[in-house]
């Protein structure tokens, strides 16, 4: 007999373990089956699980036990990303904080050799976290973007690409961290909302003849200024075109330009171009062919192109210095405070700078061509199709993609120079010397490039360098292209569109058949999750309360295509008491003798109740099917949970009682099979999304009854139940007594209708085969009503509460039992409480400016609140309609 409760601090341990010594998460080696691969979205070494990693890592876990269960190959292959940037901060804060020298000090070798140790020592706890969540991935494929076999691949790509002239060397702007003195990406830069001010600055005609005003909110940035634009098409500044500023401090003559950039409506209409410190600005020097000024030296202090006197300043010391020295000029116009968007390293917190530096840049705009052409033709889908706009919107757009870092922990560019500065792009250092002595005649020392790849570099070649690429091997001739990335949205651009570019143009076939993009968890108002907020959800804290079953399912159910998850612990502990649901529903199958019947047919079986559960049973099985093939994880869990939750633990278990304890032993018998088919039907569908209380559901109940030809449930074989097995009359019959019992619940509650009262069920309008229904189940309906009988009558009398069921009137006499005139005053002052409530709401929502000042969460929790309240006065109104029906 089944324990009275699931423990999942002591299940989950133990089945996680069984499972992974078992074998269970590698693909089965029968080459009939067919392959089903994700690869994992490889989380950075440095990270610990948090509630998105959560969300996404279950999404792929349900499909990979799902595909497992219908027999395919399925490989789930994890990873982690060795993480440059993260990785090198974490050390050398390690390093700091034991007053040990920092990395320059220590040089290259003995600080790699360091961050290898650290790696070794802490770098797998988001991989060990992910095994508390259940995730079923094949650790012994287990790749790290820094390992050996991944690091040719990149070598391989690197060089290929160069030779291929679509890598190169050019001076650009990059997001640059003064504090970690490297570009970083977009997805690394952090908008932050700040005080500031616009300046406005007067800058004099060269001919002394008037002046140009133009506002920044960087003023050191003027000392490298090129241009003031102007709109074309603005009249104030027509003649002003092709003349010239004394740019101010720097006493340097700037050409006064015409460009589409300068907006008429915004300030004063001028603009200062500062084209090497700017994004905007370089595209409107790259116009223009204006110079470009670099005014910064790594760590944004002034260098030796700025003023002598702002030589060594710091970029916020300089700022001070300027506005003043205008002012001084007497050319400050105005100081307008102001707050706004201020780009920050995430990482090291400082304020990122537009910086011009030589890097190595990919031309994706080559690459994205075919990756385009790829998704336009449905040879990967992305879903939900929406994301279809951004991805080619980007990619038709895309700009060249700067992969050098200049950071230590990574791969390494391969690129030597000689000592005329000759580049030489080789795999090995063995093969650039080759090279070097070819073009040379003789060796010469050469020096490799100190730069090492942007992180997206490797990880964009995840899903064929994983399997073995640049090797013909097993794994990448089964399991490439994979089927199903699942990831967030937010990295489209940076690890979707790359894997698409570099896995289309070095296998000739595209990563991946379909990318899923799952939602952003929110908090339970709709608020995005933020440590200062202080709304972060912990998922392992979860996971310790509630159980991981319960945290799966509520992440899963919740992961509509078209909205954001708003988390609760209140979902999470409803879910959590579905599961307890489950488990008494099998601890009282178990007490009443419901085992498997040997050569048991599902359809086969004759009474009408078994019939119907049966044909329900299917019925959930091609919902749960077909939803799951879709990645329609919240219809399949809400299938799942009305299915087990409605129609197995309250309808059927409860119309089975009277079987269960009555005299027919042919009947009897044929419910306790039935029962036990049907919960394990329950236990695979249910598996994929809870898969440790079904696991031990499963093996709890193997002794009862006929041995099942599975063994753990994880590889037992999915349910494939034909539509034949429904049967109408049983659904017809079966259907009605539940209405008429949901619908006399209903009024009951509305009305308040004592518990014990006991009214009987009139049955006033049906036809034959209704009343025939209704004659034949009398005793059940007695029972889960709480009705003194069934009775037949030619009219309603008066005080009996009418409703109609599928078409057929019924009526409780309640008028003994409820003051029927308090009742109507009591629904008619919720009703009007209600009405108050939402015409109060309404006026909210429709005034534009709280709709458009109010965060968006405190408008939705609006709309929720508005559409709670409708629904309660629906209710209610209902219930009055029939009272005063009844008077």
């Amino acid at each position: 007999m089944l324990e009275k409760n699931f423990d999942p601090k002591t299940a989950e341990p133990r089945l996680y373990a069984a499972w992974e010594s078992s074998g269970a998460f590698a693909p089965t080696s029968d080459p009939a089956a067919e392959p089903f691969s994700i690869v994992i979205p490889p989380p950075n070494v440095t990270g610990s699980l948090h509630i998105g990693h959560a969300l996404n890592n279950t999404l792929q876990d349900v499909l990979t036990r799902f595909e497992r269960m219908r027999g395919k190959a399925a490989l789930w292959l994890p990873g982690t990303d060795h993480a440059g940037i993260a990785t090198q901060m974490v050390v050398e804060r390690q390093l700091a904080a034991a007053g040990n020298q920092s990395r320059r000090d220590m040089g290259r070798e003995d600080f790699i050799a360091k961050v290898w140790e650290w790696k070794a020592e802490s770098g797998g706890t988001i991989t060990n976290q992910l095994r508390r969540l259940g995730a079923s991935c094949d650790w012994s494929r287990e790749r790290f973007t820094l390992d050996e076999g991944l690091s040719a691949a990149v070598r391989k790509v690197f060089v290929t690409l160069y030779k291929q002239k679509l890598i190169y060397r050019d001076k650009r702007l990059v997001n640059w961290d003064p504090q970690f003195q490297t570009a970083i990406s977009d997805i690394e830069v952090e908008q932050r909302e700040v005080d500031g001010a616009y300046y406005h600055f007067a800058y004099p005609l060269e001919d002394g003849s008037g002046e140009i005003v133009v506002a920044t909110t960087r003023p050191e940035t003027m000392l490298g200024d090129t241009a003031v634009a102007v709109n074309a098409k603005d009249p104030r500044y027509t003649h002003l075109i092709g003349r010239a500023v004394r740019l101010p401090i720097v006493n340097r003559p700037v050409p006064i330009i015409a460009d589409d950039y300068a907006d008429p409506e915004k300030g004063s209409g001028a603009v200062k171009i500062t084209p090497a410190h700017d994004f905007n600005d370089y595209q409107v020097g790259k116009r223009n062919n204006l110079p470009l000024i670099n005014i910064f030296d790594p760590q944004a202090r002034l260098n030796e192109n700025a003023p002598k006197e702002y030589q060594g300043l710091d970029r916020f010391a300089a700022r001070k210095k300027v506005v003043a020295e205008f002012e001084a000029l007497g050319l400050l116009r105005e100081i307008e405070k102001t707050r706004h968007a201020v780009p920050h390293g995430d990482r090291s917190g400082v304020v990122i700078e537009p910086y011009l530096t030589d890097q190595w840049y990919v031309d994706a705009k080559t690459l994205a061509q075919p990756a385009i052409k790829a998704v336009e033709e449905g040879r990967t889908v992305l879903e939900p199709k929406n994301w279809e706009k951004t991805y080619f919107e980007w990619m038709r757009n895309i700009e060249p993609w700067c992969v050098s870092r200049q950071l230590w922990w990574g791969h390494r560019i391969p690129a030597w120079y000689g000592p005329d500065g000759k580049i030489f792009v080789e795999e090995t250092e063995e093969a650039a010397k080759a090279a070097a002595r070819e073009h040379y005649g003789h060796d010469e020392p050469l020096r490799q490039d100190e730069d090492v790849l942007d992180t997206w570099f490797s990880s964009g070649l995840w899903p064929f360098s994983t399997l073995g690429w640049p090797d013909k091997t097993a794994d990448l001739e089964r399991f490439y292209p994979t089927h199903t990335l699942v990831t967030g949205f937010d990295i489209i651009f940076y690890w979707v569109a790359r894997m698409m570019m570099l896995g289309i143009h070095f296998t000739g076939e595209v990563p991946f058949k379909r990318v899923f993009f799952n939602a952003l968890v929110r908090d339970a108002k709709g608020a995005k999750m933020s440590k200062s907020k202080g709304n972060v959800m912990d998922p392992l804290e979860l996971v310790d309360q509630y159980g991981a079953d319960a945290l799966r399912f509520t992440l899963t159910a919740m992961s509509g295509q078209a909205r954001d998850i708003k988390l609760s612990t209140q979902r999470i502990e409803g879910y959590r008491n579905f599961g307890t649901k489950l488990w008494n529903a099998t601890r009282f199958t178990q007490m009443n003798g419901c085992a498997r019947a040997e050569g048991f047919d599902p359809a086969k079986v004759e009474g009408v109740l078994n019939r119907w559960i049966v044909g329900e049973t299917a019925r959930a099985a091609q919902t749960v099917t077909a939803a799951l093939e879709g990645c329609g994880f919240d219809e399949a869990t809400n299938g799942l949970y009305r299915f087990i939750w409605n129609t197995y633990c309250d309808w059927y278990v409860e119309l089975a009682k009277p079987l269960l304890n009555g005299a027919d032993e042919a009947a009897k018998a044929e419910t306790q099979a039935t029962a036990a088919w049907v919960l394990d039907v329950i236990l695979k569908l249910l598996h994929p999304v809870m898969p440790y209380i079904t696991e031990e559901l499963w093996n709890q109940t193997a002794d009862l009854g006929a041995p099942r030809a599975q063994g753990m449930l994880i590889t037992a074989q999915w349910p494939v139940l034909p539509s034949s097995l429904i049967d109408a009359a049983a659904d017809a019959e079966i259907g009605l007594v539940i209405a008429a019992v949901s619908e006399g619940r209903s009024v009951r509650a509305e009305l308040n209708v004592p518990p014990g009262a006991k009214p009987a069920l009139l049955v006033v309008e049906a036809t034959d085969a209704q009343r025939k229904v209704f004659t034949t189940n009398a005793s059940v309906i007695g029972q889960t009503l709480r009705v003194s009988e069934v009775r037949f009558e030619a009219a309603i009398p008066e005080g009996a509460i009418p409703f109609v069921v599928d078409g057929a009137t019924l009526a409780l006499p309640v008028a003994e039992f409820i003051d029927l005139a308090a009742e109507r005053a009591r629904l008619a002052k919720e009703i009007a409480t209600h009405a108050s409530d939402i015409a109060h709401v309404n006026k909210k929502l429709g005034n534009p400016a709280f709709v458009a000042n109010a965060k968006e969460e405190v408008v939705e929790e609006n709309r929720e609140r508005l559409a709670e309240s409708e629904a309660a006065k629906a209710k209610l109104e209902s219930a009055l309609s029939r009272l005063e029906a009844a008077v």
